[in-house]
C-alpha cells in the first residue's frame, strides 16, 4: 500500500496489520484480533505505570482507540507492539500528569504475564509460586516512587530505549540512565525484603 512500509515477515502481527489496512470501512475484525493479542500486556502496563486500578481498563481501551484512529499514520517502521507501547506510554504519562500527584495503591493484581519480563529471580514453575512472585512484584512496584517506577517499567516492560524514555519523560539521557539504575537497585532491595516477610 502506498505510503506504508510492509511489516517484517517475522512480525507476528504482520498478517493482521495487512488485513486491517485492506479491510472495508467498518470491518473491525482484524483490529479486534490485534487488540486481543496485546490487551493483557497493555492493561497490566497501564496498571503498573499509573497505579490507578479503577481507571486502568479505561486507559487501556483509550490506548487502543488512539491506535485504531492512528493506523493510517502507522508506517510499519517498528512492530505494532512497539508502536502501541509508545502510545500507551504517552497516554499513561498524560494521565499521571492530570492526576496532580494523586496516587492509588492497588491491592489485587491478577496479571502476572506482562510483568514476567522484569529482571527478577525466575523460579516460578508452579501456579502458587507464580502467584507469589506476581504479588511480590506488584507490592514492590507500588512501593517505588513514580520517578523511578515509570522509567523502570518503560525500560524493562515496554522495552523502550534510553533515548525513547528520555524523549517521553522530557529529561536528559544521563538522568534516565541514573533513574533506571537506581530503580533496579531499589526494586531488588524491596523485592528481596518482600521475600523475607
Amino acid at each position: 500500500m502506498a505510503g506504508h512500509s510492509e511489516p517484517e515477515i517475522d512480525d507476528p502481527d504482520a498478517v493482521l496489520l495487512r488485513l486491517v489496512r485492506d479491510a472495508r470501512e467498518g470491518d473491525l475484525q482484524a483490529f479486534e484480533q490485534l487488540v486481543k493479542q496485546h490487551q493483557s500486556r497493555i492493561l497490566a502496563d497501564c496498571r503498573y505505570m499509573t497505579r490507578d486500578e479503577s481507571g486502568s481498563e479505561d486507559l487501556a481501551q483509550e490506548v487502543f482507540v488512539k491506535a485504531f484512529f492512528g493506523m493510517k499514520t502507522f508506517e510499519g517502521k517498528s512492530s505494532f507492539r512497539s508502536w502501541v507501547q509508545k502510545i500507551k506510554v504517552n497516554h499513561c504519562l498524560n494521565h499521571i500528569k492530570k492526576r496532580n500527584g494523586k496516587d492509588f495503591l492497588s491491592i489485587d493484581e491478577p496479571g502476572a504475564e506482562a510483568i514476567a519480563q522484569l529482571h527478577v529471580p525466575a523460579a516460578a514453575h508452579k501456579h502458587a509460586e507464580a502467584s507469589d512472585v506476581a504479588s511480590r512484584i506488584e507490592k514492590t512496584l507500588n512501593a517505588m516512587p513514580p520517578t523511578l517506577r515509570v522509567p523502570l517499567i518503560m525500560c524493562d516492560m515496554d522495552e523502550l530505549s534510553y533515548e525513547e524514555i528520555a524523549a517521553a519523560l522530557g529529561i536528559g539521557l544521563s538522568a534516565v540512565k541514573m533513574r533506571i539504575k537506581r530503580a533496579r537497585e531499589l526494586f531488588r532491595s524491596l523485592y528481596e525484603g518482600e521475600g523475607r516477610k
